[in-house]
């Protein structure tokens, strides 16, 4: 019996395209990103919107294990994907600040194969941005 949650049910009709989570358009002025896929810390909505707003495309789909509040100021995705035909797992959690804006996002990918390859992926993408320097690269410096 295989027991890893990253692989999802296997059932298509959970897999969602269309999520886009409503915390994304209330971001706090000093929001922070921290990632198993990251090398520093992110920070503000322009650098966060530009990061998740491509990282999302990355996923082939959505399974959702569970998305709602998480004790009194935050709330947390638990869902599986595939990326590039590899299996992945995330937990993202937010944290509120007393306005109610997303001021702190944690997201933590799994297995350690997909969470390489999304930073690749993602460092291949931003090369020659101000973001390049949050992702792996291919360059042997």
């Amino acid at each position: 019996m295989n027991l890893t949650t990253y692989l999802g049910s296997g059932d298509a009709s959970k897999h969602r395209r269309d999520y886009r989570p409503d915390w994304l358009d209330n971001l706090a002025d000093d929001v922070t990103m921290e990632g198993s896929v990251l090398n520093g810390i992110p920070q503000g909505p322009e650098a966060i919107r530009q990061i998740l707003g491509f990282a999302r495309t990355l996923y082939e789909y959505q399974e959702f294990i569970y998305v709602g509040p998480y004790g009194s100021a935050g709330f947390v995705e638990d869902y599986t994907s595939m990326v590039r035909g590899e299996p992945i797992g995330s937990v993202v959690v937010i944290r509120f600040n007393e306005d109610g804006q997303a001021a702190r996002i944690v997201v933590n990918h799994r297995p350690l194969s997909s969470v390489l390859l999304w930073s690749e992926l993602m460092g291949k993408h931003f090369a020659g941005t101000p973001y390049a320097e949050y992702f792996l690269t291919t360059d042997a410096g």
